[in-house]
């Protein structure tokens, strides 16, 4: 397939990558994938017989949607091969909507039960061979009515049914439901993503729900698989700017992907052409509007978006006897997308071969100390810091490479002085390493709502160094746990805040530790 001259750069998808979902965050091999997408009708039915405008516009779409530096498209309905195949042909990824009945009450019918299955099964045959398509999703937005009418339970268990019926077509692909607020109450954990559709314009607003989701997302990614902005009530120049906002907003604080909603303002619905609402990027002439160059400015970036200012971070890792895990977890820190920071790392007096292992790398401070317990360690460390704000981890964890920018942008964006994110289970391949993951004992938060801590684990934690000498540091009462939560508590005694924002953070995997 021959592609038209242009000054814009793509990568063909030769042959199909597996998106894998680690964590808070997307992966195609080891590489974080940040979802950099647009929605893609519906549209009316073409010449070609299928509701997709004709080949030489799509052709035009997706040379336009290269240069705004989209690498996703949503679509609505099952896309044919041809479009699959030209998708791939610009190294565009689709995630396919699988269309049924969402409107009706079907599950009074076991024939309508039936039917939908059959699509969701019919419509990933179609899919699944194409390097393209890496994920589905089983369906949208279930109406709330319909949800009171059947009950919430059974319409999760049958939004489970179809989840599988996708996954047994094909299995190496990602499979989602596409909820949004009316019914968030669905409690939707059993997808590989969160997805949900959002429209809230004002930008506090915006945020806080998107805290609300990490926290329903839990140890998900979750993508923004709806937002958009109609440039006939708000003026382009409008919809440029909220769009510009829920994009800094999204990616922030933690977003996996976004969907912008939509490509272009040419969109059929209900057997007709809308004519008075344009949430277009561009227009139905492929004219772009200013929102094209708004959201080009993040989908051409690197993600997360940059800092204000970038303060200097002092990562304190405390150690005893941890020379199973501690290797993976200071080259996790060695690999920080973060301009100023440093790691000093605490031997409390290990027996084993810890200090050996700290020592291979030569970008840490070491300080060696007989053991004298885990608070008085946190302690040295803070004498150690050069930094104003100092994070502390734990020697069996490993740091997302982003970890740093999410927490300071808490920081930055809050003025609290205390801020920390989730202990994370790592994913795992057997039964009962996957048990001990999850079971209770381990380090843990408790929200007091979604954006504040009654107090956060110590092993994802951070403070400005002025918090910390105000209460004396920790306690050297705490030997070996507690300490976490007896800070917070004397922080909170003096009046601070502790700010909750799901940075990610992962355990190290039992099978890497024998």
């Amino acid at each position: 397939m021959s592609l038209p001259c242009s000054s814009f750069s793509y990568a063909p998808l030769a042959t199909r990558e597996a998106v894998t979902a680690q964590g808070k965050f997307l992966y195609v091999n080891d590489q974080k994938f940040f979802l950099k997408g647009v929605s893609y009708g519906p549209f009316s039915q073409a010449t070609h017989g299928t509701p997709f405008p004709e080949k030489q516009v799509v052709e035009k779409d997706f040379a336009l949607m290269v240069e705004l530096g989209a690498n996703c498209i949503r679509t609505y309905t099952v896309p044919p091969v041809w479009l699959l195949d030209l998708a791939a042909a610009y190294g565009l990824r689709i995630m396919v909507g699988i269309p049924w009945a969402e409107h009706i009450c079907f599950l009074s019918s076991s024939a309508v039960r039936a039917e939908i299955r059959g699509a969701i099964a019919d419509g990933v045959r179609a899919c699944r061979d194409s390097p393209a398509t890496f994920a589905y999703l089983v369906g949208n937005e279930i109406p709330p009515d319909v949800v009171r009418w059947h009950g919430a339970k059974q319409v999760r268990a049958f939004l489970r049914d179809l989840v599988s019926v996708a996954k047994d077509g094909d299995p190496t692909a990602l499979v989602s439901y596409a909820n949004y607020p009316c019914t968030e109450y669905l409690d939707i954990d059993f997808t590989d993503f969160l997805s949900f559709n959002v429209y809230l314009h004002k930008e506090k607003d915006f945020r806080s729900y998107l805290a609300r989701l990490h926290n329903l997302a839990e140890d998900k990614p979750l993508v923004l698989s709806e937002f958009g902005i109609d440039s006939i009530r708000e003026g382009v120049e409008g919809q440029a700017q909220i769009l510009d906002r829920k994009l800094a907003s999204s990616f922030k604080t933690g977003a996996a992907g976004t969907i912008v909603f939509s490509w272009t303002d040419e969109w059929f619905t209900g057997g007709f052409a809308i004519q008075d609402w344009a949430f277009g990027l561009v227009d139905r002439d492929r004219h772009k509007k200013p929102a094209f160059y708004s959201v080009q400015q993040y989908y051409k970036s690197l993600l997360p978006p940059q800092l204000p200012e970038y303060p200097k971070v002092s990562v304190v890792v405390c150690t005893y006897n941890a020379e199973r895990t501690l290797d993976s977890c200071l080259a996790s820190l060695e690999r920080l997308n973060y301009p100023n920071y440093e790691v000093i790392v605490v031997n409390d007096g290990s027996t084993d071969g810890s200090w050996r292992i700290a020592r291979k790398y030569d970008y840490i401070r070491l300080i060696n100390q007989e053991n004298k317990g885990l608070s008085v360690a946190r302690n040295v460390g803070i004498a150690a810091a050069e930094g104003e704000i100092i994070a502390y981890t734990d020697s069996d964890c490993v740091a997302d490479p982003d970890w740093l920018i999410y927490l300071v942008d808490k920081f930055l964006s809050s003025g609290l002085s205390a801020v920390g994110g989730p202990n994370l289970p790592p994913p795992e391949d057997a039964l009962i390493p996957a048990c001990v993951a999850v079971s209770p004992g381990g380090p843990t938060h408790v929200l007091l709502n979604d954006e504040v801590a009654e107090h956060i684990a110590g092993c994802n934690m951070a403070f400005r160094r002025e918090a910390l000498a105000e209460i004396g540091g920790f306690d050297p009462l705490f030997h070996a746990a507690g300490d976490d939560v007896d800070l917070c508590w004397r922080l909170q005694d003096q009046g601070y805040t502790i700010g909750f924002r799901r940075s990610p953070r992962n355990k190290i995997p039992m099978r890497q530790v024998g």
